[in-house]
């Protein structure tokens, strides 16, 4: 009986150890930092591409969210010679806090030798 007993306990011990431990993953977890700005940039480029095929040629606009990041990106879309009539996109990056992109989307595309006359300063 001793032996079922002591069986019992030591069950008990280690339940108790595992949510103790589990709750401690949960707050490292919790407290991980953020990435840095560069660290974000990198992987919104790295993620895009990988989605789109498209490598990034620039990020036009950085900021940082209550939810997390908001980017536009700069894409080569299509190439055309001579170069300045090659086609570009613009494409509006979303990323939680941690810096995983949550969502994309084309905003406009342009001629890279041309200025967009509906928006102010070129953007």
């Amino acid at each position: 009986m001793s032996n079922t007993k002591n069986t019992q306990e030591s069950q008990g011990s280690q339940k108790s150890q595992d949510s103790q431990t589990s709750g401690t993953s949960n707050d490292t977890r919790t407290a991980r930092k953020r990435p840095s700005p560069m660290e974000v940039l990198r992987q919104a480029r790295g993620q895009l591409a990988e989605l789109t095929g498209m490598e990034a040629e620039s990020v036009s606009s950085f900021e940082q969210t209550e939810e997390g990041w908001a980017l536009e990106v700069e894409v080569l879309e299509l190439e055309r010679v001579p170069d300045t009539m090659s086609l570009m996109a613009s494409y509006q990056v979303e990323l939680d806090a941690e810096g995983q992109l949550t969502g994309y989307r084309r905003v406009r595309r342009y001629e890279r030798g041309r200025s967009d006359a509906r928006r102010p300063g070129g953007r």
